[in-house]
């Protein structure tokens, strides 16, 4: 069977898609480095509790307080790429979440006990004791399981290829294992949390050094490890990744494949740099140059992805029916939302930092 023939037709849309390209670039960046943080700092809170059999300490203190809140933000600030990425590539990604219904929808399930156990480690974290490791374990488990399912998902979106063996097993439950680059891809995101995960402690440490605290110094030193380490090892898994994509995607003969290129060693520049800077607990350098590979990543993500769907689709054809009164009203209330989300965090942070009141 031709797999382009199980290709929906994609929506017309009511502006050239180039305005929503750059909102679905600008809200992933957002939502990536949160989820990052969240997901980074967990994994480094269960480490420690493990490493101190179960023992309160400090730093596992500390991340159950704001865990919590870094899930809420990061769940709130995944809804609009997801809506995004479903206006430009809505007939594929419909699709494969079909092909995976019956899984796919555990993600909600998994997000609320992710959620309710990240709740319980903050307000029983004292009563806990030994279940400590126990409950930050199954809250890391279902937020891993949730990254392995969207690594799932979004991967076999831009495979249409794949997606004939649902004729052979028609239960709504095909994931993408057969494809090469799934687990070098997840790998890759959950390595990089743990290392944007050590950098934010470091920060947080960084902030609190600069006020006086001077046992803070610990905690720079040890969040700058964690980015460090982290990040040479997704040296690794990076370019293992990079080698089992299919050549075509970065071929040199066309401009997207350039463009990869020219993004891959850009990134690679970046990320040596903020590992330098890291590991001369320069939290501030380390941290500009972080962002900014993260952002020359989320930008090669996307070329990545027009070079699989290249065959069965393109942007530019997108059929589009002018109408901008919707777009105007939707980015002057984005921008008061991002206004006030800010005004939020402020004032989150002021009552963590301060100590006076709990998630």
């Amino acid at each position: 069977m031709n797999p382009a023939a199980l290709i929906p037709t994609p929506d017309i849309l009511q502006v050239p898609w180039g305005w929503f390209q750059l909102l679905l670039l600008l809200t992933l960046y957002m939502h990536i480095l949160l989820m990052n943080v969240m997901l980074g700092t967990a994994m480094i809170a269960l480490v420690n509790l493990f490493r101190s059999d179960g023992d309160a300490t400090p730093l596992a203190r500390d991340i159950s307080r704001k865990l919590p809140f870094a899930i809420a933000f990061t769940v709130n600030f995944g809804i609009a790429p997801l809506l995004f990425v479903q206006v430009l590539y809505g007939n594929f990604l419909y699709a494969s979440s079909v092909l995976m219904a019956n899984i796919w929808i555990l993600v909600i399930a998994l997000l609320i006990i992710g959620y309710y156990l990240a709740y319980i480690l903050d307000y029983r974290f004292d009563a806990l004791h030994g279940g400590r490791v126990l409950i930050i374990g199954a809250a890391v488990a279902a937020l891993l399981a949730i990254a392995f399912l969207m690594s799932n998902n979004f991967t076999l979106m831009q495979r249409p290829g794949a997606w004939t063996r649902y004729f052979d097993h028609r239960t709504g439950m095909l994931l993408n294992l057969s494809d090469p680059t799934l687990f070098p891809r997840y790998l890759h995101f959950v390595v990089a949390a743990i290392a944007v995960g050590g950098l934010s402690l470091a920060l947080l440490g960084d902030w609190r050094l600069r006020r006086g605290d001077q046992d803070a110094a610990a905690a720079v030193r040890s969040g700058c490890n964690w980015f460090a380490y982290a990040t040479i090892a997704n040296f690794g898994i990076g370019f293992w990744f990079f080698g089992v994509l299919p050549r075509e995607v970065h071929d040199l003969a066309s401009l997207n494949g350039i463009l990869i290129a020219v993004l891959l060693l850009t990134g690679i520049i970046l990320g040596a740099l903020s590992v330098i800077y890291s590991l001369q607990n320069r939290v501030r350098p380390a941290l500009s140059t972080a962002l900014l590979a993260v952002l020359v990543m989320i930008l090669m993500r996307d070329l990545v992805r027009v070079a699989y769907l290249r065959p069965f689709f393109s942007l530019a054809d997108l059929q589009v029916e002018p109408q901008y009164s919707p777009m105007l009203l939707f980015l002057a209330v984005f921008a008061a939302g991002l206004v006030l989300i800010g005004w939020m965090l402020k004032l989150a942070w002021r009552a963590v930092a301060g100590g006076e009141v709990r998630s």
